[in-house]
């Protein structure tokens, strides 16, 4: 059997793909651009790709009987025509629900303890220069009784809500589907949940329902001194509206994980507002904690050893 890895970079250099040895012939590319493609995959009977595409192309070119993505989204791989043509998609689910739940919670903290602001009045030694023996300039507030409103109450949405209930947080949610009916927190419509939320998380995927959902319209809405966070997928905000907004003089704060388009691009409206201490960027690893990425290989693992040869 032979094996290729298409963006071997993308799991992380700590992580071990020595296992997969025992199954075949394999070859392992750090990155593949969409050019070197076809020429190295086009023998291969398995296919790894995180982010590379998989379109008619590849598929009427090679040999491929397998595709595994080492991820849950499965938009860079053309799933009908895969079928059409009897090549099996294999993707991997449930892996960094705990990973991306913790980096969600890090970035609310981050905002409520004002941890930068705290941590730099030491480091500048302003603290040892002061005259007594705390410093109180910047208000911090506590997350009890506060209101925390989930946007896609899927596993990792109420993995969040749980964490948020134990801090004692109100929690209501809006389901992007409308099929989520979880009794354990309260339904409500989108408009409500943005009036009302102190914290807004982002836990959806995107489609057509969810793109541009949080626009100009949402983000005037929200209270004054709000969070918003979105750990789901770039495009569900709008990355114009909301760098305008955190131009004005409007208390929002928000933190981000996934953008529009990755990396980064130097026009992104986003960049212009970095060094505001209203946004904070992450470059796409909530997802990517050590446990999830071990995770994540052994299902990639095990759906090669599940398919039938």
């Amino acid at each position: 059997m032979k094996i290729v890895f298409l963006d071997r970079e993308t799991l992380g250099k700590d992580i071990s793909l020595e296992k997969f040895k025992t199954l075949g012939d394999v070859t392992i590319y750090e990155i593949t651009d969409e050019n070197q493609r076809l020429q190295r995959v086009k023998d291969a009977d398995v296919v790894i790709t995180n982010k590379v595409v998989i379109d008619k192309e590849i598929m009427d070119n090679s040999k491929i009987k397998l595709i595994c993505i080492a991820a849950t989204g499965t938009n860079n791989v053309d799933l009908e025509y895969a079928k059409l043509k009897g090549i099996e998609v294999k993707n991997v689910a449930g892996y960094s629900t705990s990973s991306v739940a913790q980096h969600t919670i890090s970035l609310v903290l981050h905002f409520v303890q004002k941890l930068d602001y705290y941590s730099n009045y030491v480091k500048n030694k302003k603290w040892q220069n002061s005259e007594t023996f705390t410093h109180l300039d910047v208000p911090f507030c506590e997350l009890e009784n506060k209101n925390w409103g989930i946007i896609g109450l899927g596993a990792i949405g109420e993995k969040v809500a749980n964490i948020a209930k134990s801090f004692g947080c109100n929690v209501n949610y809006y389901s992007t589907s409308k099929k989520n009916f979880n009794s354990n927190f309260n339904s409500i419509s989108l408009e409500e949940l943005v009036k009302t939320s102190d914290i807004i998380t982002i836990h959806a995927p995107l489609n057509e329902t969810t793109y541009n959902l949080i626009n100009k319209t949402y983000l005037n809405m929200m209270k004054d001194g709000a969070i918003l966070i979105n750990v789901g997928r770039g495009g569900i905000i709008n990355e114009k509206d909301l760098a305008e907004i955190l131009k004005t003089e409007k208390s929002l704060y928000c933190g981000l994980d996934v953008l529009e388009k990755e990396p980064i691009e130097e026009s992104n409206p986003l960049n212009k507002v970095l060094d505001n201490n209203k946004l904070i960027i992450t470059p796409h690893v909530a997802w990517a904690s050590v446990e999830a990425r071990r995770r994540l290989i052994d299902l990639v693992y095990k759906n090669i050893i599940d398919y039938k040869f």
